[in-house]
């Protein structure tokens, strides 16, 4: 891995995607699964580009 400051994947793997938004796979899965989440495949990897994930995250609720 890169630890250039300037350089960041746009491709980010289901576990690195967890991490950035600090919730479990079961919930990433079930956010792919239900279409709130787009993944993309390429080969057999599925990856979540950042931007989807910000989306994603922006969409959910406010805590009350």
């Amino acid at each position: 891995m890169n630890t250039d400051s300037a350089f960041q994947r746009e491709g980010l793997s289901i576990s690195e995607a967890c991490a950035m938004a600090g919730i479990g796979r079961t919930k990433v899965y079930e956010a792919i699964a239900t279409g709130s989440l787009k993944a993309r495949k390429c080969g057999k990897r599925t990856l979540i580009l950042r931007d989807d994930l910000r989306r994603f995250l922006a969409s959910l609720p406010s805590a009350a």
